[in-house]
């Protein structure tokens, strides 16, 4: 029944507690936030789930990527059995309904941690948290130097953090767009003859001009196939990070036996929504590869929308094509052509006695300006220096060519 109600007691504490686990997990709220969520429940009376849903949401979801983390937030506290069920018991004497199970969505990982209570540890004499902050730089380490396909669960989450704080160098490139400058060498007459005008043409005030600088779009085409699944989830994690330093464009294609443009999917600000929003568009995710096909259609269909303005392609892939012929080196080539530097990311080179005796990485080398490894962080943090740099010899493809 509908109605004004004096909000107190559990619904009140489980509200309050609602709103800390959507604090830890990312949410900007304030106590002013919880006193309104109580507020807006006593006013808008409660008679069911989506009643209380819609009312908290209201109020504590300010922008629409909080919707993900608001969302799954609310079936785990007060819907979803089982472990959640044990950690909310342990703070709160409200017991969620039961219901069926359902498949995890984006952000639920981050709202367990947040729903996880943490015991409240003495903190440790200076000498301790000096060699903790040693064993936590030791441990960084190691997971820059460890292997995607060997990382745990806890691992991988790690390193998907990580990756989100990398960086791209300033790597800007002159354009044919025009913009004043005072240190200019072109002189801008335009601007010249409004200066003049102001003093009546006692006096000119030249203006100048010069090419303004942006750094280069980067292309993205990215080997989803069984072989590579372990790989291209952290690089997607390393792609939405680049989108979001919104300093370049980043154009982000998805291929194994068909090509997925998946753009805009990776533009969110909230990596998790982002990833799930690209992996529900695909449709063979870990299928079987076929890269002569999707170079075919990205050279036919997109290269000449998104390679302008001097664009860097980062081709993702083992290279192990099933059906090889002269059409993957054709297509490599002229990828090639099309984009002013085009870097092969394989994890196949993470082995020691890699060497390219494959048909498909032997038709693909000689039409590529780098090849480089990318299974850790330590490679793609490797890959983020050399994005504004020349290549370098270790990169150099001629010397797998030779050396097979």
């Amino acid at each position: 029944m509908h109605g004004r109600t004096r909000v107190s007691g559990r619904l009140a504490d489980n509200v309050a507690y609602f709103a800390r686990a959507l604090r830890a997990a990312g949410l900007p709220l304030g106590p002013g936030a919880i006193v309104d969520a109580l507020a807006a429940v006593e006013v808008a009376g409660i008679a069911g789930r989506a009643d209380l849903y819609w009312t908290l949401h209201a109020v504590f979801v300010t922008r629409h990527e909080q919707s993900a983390v608001f969302d799954a937030a609310f079936r785990l506290f007060f819907r979803r059995r089982g472990l959640v069920e044990k950690l909310i018991a342990e703070m709160s004497p409200v017991a969620p309904a039961e219901s069926a199970p359902e498949k995890p969505k984006a952000a639920e990982t981050r709202v367990l941690d947040a729903l996880r209570p943490r015991r409240s540890e003495p903190e440790p004499p200076a000498e301790e948290r000096t060699l903790s902050a040693r064993l936590t730089a030791s441990d960084r380490e190691v997971i820059a130097a460890k292997d995607f396909a060997q990382m745990s669960a806890a691992e991988i989450a790690q390193a998907a953090r990580l990756i989100e704080r990398l960086v791209l160098p300033d790597d800007r490139r002159p354009t044919r767009r025009l913009v004043a400058d005072p240190r200019g060498r072109k002189a801008d007459l335009r601007a010249t003859l409004r200066r003049s005008m102001r003093t009546g043409g006692a006096s000119i005030d030249l203006a100048y001009r010069s090419r303004a600088e942006k750094p280069p779009p980067i292309v993205a085409l990215v080997d989803i196939s069984g072989s590579m699944a372990e790989y291209s989830r952290l690089f997607l994690h390393f792609l939405h990070a680049l989108a979001e330093t919104r300093r370049r464009r980043v154009h982000a294609f998805v291929f194994a036996t068909r090509l997925t443009n998946v753009t805009r999917e990776l533009a969110g600000r909230d990596p998790d929504e982002a990833l799930a929003r690209a992996a529900a568009r695909v449709t063979d995710w870990e299928g079987g590869t076929r890269i002569t096909s999707a170079l075919h259609d990205f050279n036919r269909t997109w290269s000449r929308r998104v390679l302008g303005g001097g664009a860097v392609v980062l081709l993702f892939t083992d290279g192990l094509e099933r059906e090889v012929g002269a059409e993957l080196a054709f297509e490599t080539d002229r990828l090639r052509r099309s984009c002013r530097r085009l870097v092969w990311l394989n994890p196949l080179l993470r082995f020691d006695a890699f060497a390219a005796r494959a048909a498909g990485i032997r038709a693909m080398l000689p039409h590529v300006d780098e090849f480089r490894p990318i299974h850790s962080l330590a490679s793609m943090e490797a890959l983020v220096g050399a994005l504004s740099g020349a290549p370098s010899g270790v990169a150099n493809p001629a010397r797998w060519l030779h050396a097979a």
